[in-house]
């Protein structure tokens, strides 16, 4: 509707009609006319009317001489105006030009809204389009869950589809698992370890049922000491394999899963707008087709995968060198996509949700763009600086003899960084880590202890893997020396946690059992004392869902360990 039909004929200004709401802080649009109008009313449906010509209903309002509509009512906090015809009325003002300015936003807005709102189904059905998804197959937990720490396992792989990549060689790559990253969010979105996984890692990979491109069911056996970055591609195997071998490596099952390609890197960084990366040295790799001068340099498309795949010329030149250049680009594109550039460009914000759909293949549990704008929703709510991009320690794999080409775990600090990420360690000081037992909580662990020979022990079932129960007894029998312990079966209900319960006379016997278990102070339940199959009054052992094996420690990790690198999102890295 034009200015003639909808009131400037009437002498209302419409950028009058965009008011400011102060509850809300944005303007709306009010067509409830709030200036003069014409003594020409504008055609309406009429309703019945009475003899005296006021409409059926209602009450006739006496209008002054001369005039066809009721007087202007005067704006909430408006100075008021003198009467007409009184001296001291104002004279009427121009339109300013930042009525004018509003006039234009307010209306481009409003056309964006409707617009939108009639062609919102269609895009998302478009974006929605967009997705590849693939099975599954059982290896992940389903999907994550608002709520819940967050593993997402990222895939990179070297396959040279599309256009301009197969000039990189190896144009027929089945494409591996190139650049693998198990990103750990934790439950309470404060903090994230990104943890990389060397691609060269020697490592054994489980046996895989999958689901292959034409649909057909396919179970690939597991191999022995071979690359990690053959867990995808190699003999028909499938991303929910790389999810396997993750499992099987780190103890820690991933919520979903994403594959990227070489595109993958190029387009989104176009979408953003490219990324500011730093270079501590002039690069020049043939390999990699990257040549860059020394200093912070902008970079996107094809120069950006060039970054990203450049290893020969950094560091020592090999994978674990490059892998620093891709947690340093990574930390870039996060800082874009987290700018306000970004974050305020409609164009850059539908050009990433394009390129992101189309770049990325996803598991079955995450083919949807209200699952992807969902999980995008919860990794939002990181703040760089809390986003620790580490490596697994790994040792130079005495097998390689004088040139080494491959890795193995570090069996002293690996372990470590698995057990901090299942734990939902931060390796960030995001704040002091929450103090998990209360002061009368902990003194449950301190006082007299009984010899391990006093302890009088049954043990329950209560949600551990069958054969626990039977399990751990022969561990505190011939290992612990805890010989009055016995093995009743299953509890009456399964509890996540594993409790260990006692009577007021039992409190030295459940000390000395929670020191051999590792038991915190908020497993021991004071409570009552039962009797075992011997007869003899026992303290009860009920081992939970969180039972970590026969003489494994219940203690958790509560400090992330020292690691050999360690970054975050925040800061900028330059490759040397």
């Amino acid at each position: 509707m034009d200015a003639q039909s909808r009131g400037r004929a009437e002498n209302i200004d419409p950028a009058d009609q965009w008011v400011l709401n102060p509850n809300t802080g944005e303007y709306e649009l009010r067509l409830t006319p709030s200036a003069p109008q014409s003594a020409v009313p504008r055609p309406r449906r009429s309703a019945p009317r009475g003899a005296n010509g006021a409409a059926r209903g209602r009450t006739a309002t006496p209008q002054a001489p001369g005039r066809g509509v009721p007087p202007q009512r005067r704006r909430r906090g408006a100075p008021e105006e003198p009467l007409p015809g009184r001296r001291g009325r104002r004279p009427v003002q121009k339109k300013s030009k930042a009525k004018k300015v509003l006039l234009w936003t307010g209306g481009t807005m409003a056309f964006v809204l409707v617009a939108a709102a009639g062609a919102g189904y269609l895009y998302i059905k478009h974006l929605n389009d967009n997705i590849t998804s693939v099975a599954d197959d059982g290896a992940s937990t389903g999907g994550f869950s608002k709520g819940k720490a967050i593993n997402i396992l990222l895939i990179g792989t070297d396959k040279r589809t599309g256009k301009g990549n197969d000039k990189y060689g190896d144009k027929n790559s089945v494409g591996h698992a190139d650049t693998t990253i198990l990103l750990h969010v934790s439950k309470d979105r404060s903090n994230a370890t990104a943890l990389s996984i060397p691609r060269d890692l020697i490592t054994d990979i489980p046996d895989c049922p999958t689901t292959q491109a034409d649909g057909s069911q396919k179970v690939i056996a597991g191999t022995s000491n071979v690359r990690f970055n053959t867990s995808l591609g190699q003999d028909d195997r499938t991303p929910s394999c790389v999810a396997r071998t993750v499992t099987e490596l780190t103890g820690i099952k991933p919520d979903n899963f994403m594959v990227a390609d070489f595109n993958a890197v190029k387009t989104l960084t176009s979408a953003v707008g490219g990324v500011d990366v730093c270079l501590g040295k002039d690069i020049n790799d043939p390999d990699s087709h990257l040549n860059l001068k020394k200093g912070m340099r902008h970079i996107e498309g094809e120069t950006a995968l060039a970054f990203v795949r450049t290893r020969h010329a950094v560091g020592f030149g090999g994978d674990l060198s490059r892998i620093g250049l891709q947690q340093q680009f990574l930390s870039a594109l996060m800082r874009k996509l987290k700018s306000n550039s970004t974050l305020t460009d409609p164009t850059k914000m539908i050009s990433v949700a394009e390129a992101g759909t189309k770049a990325l293949t996803v598991d079955a549990n995450l083919d949807s763009i209200g699952k992807l704008k969902d999980l995008g929703l919860e990794l939002g709510k990181l703040n760089p600086k809390n986003l620790t991009f580490t490596t697994i320690p790994v040792l130079d794999n005495p097998a390689d003899g004088k040139v080494k080409k491959t890795v193995i775990l570090n069996p002293s600090k690996a372990p470590q960084v698995f057990d901090a990420i299942k734990n939902d360690v931060s390796f960030t000081a995001v704040k002091e880590q929450k103090k998990k037992e209360t002061a009368a909580v902990a003194a449950r662990l301190k006082g007299p202890k009984s010899a391990a020979s006093d302890v009088r022990v049954r043990i329950l079932n209560g949600g551990a893997q069958q054969g626990s129960a039977q399990a751990e007894l022969a561990y505190l029998q011939n290992d612990a020396g805890v010989l009055k312990s016995s093995n009743d079966g299953n509890a009456d209900a399964q509890l996540s946690k594993t409790t260990l319960e006692y009577g007021p006379d039992q409190a030295d016997q459940a000390r000395r059992l929670a020191a051999i278990l590792g038991l915190s102070g908020s497993a021991m339940k004071p409570g009552k004392s039962v009797t075992n199959d011997q007869g003899l009054p026992a303290i009860t052992l009920t081992l939970g869902k969180d039972f970590p094996g026969a003489g494994e420690s219940f203690t958790a990790a509560t400090k992330a360990p020292d690691v050999d690198t360690k970054t975050t999102a925040d800061k900028v890295e330059c490759a040397k």
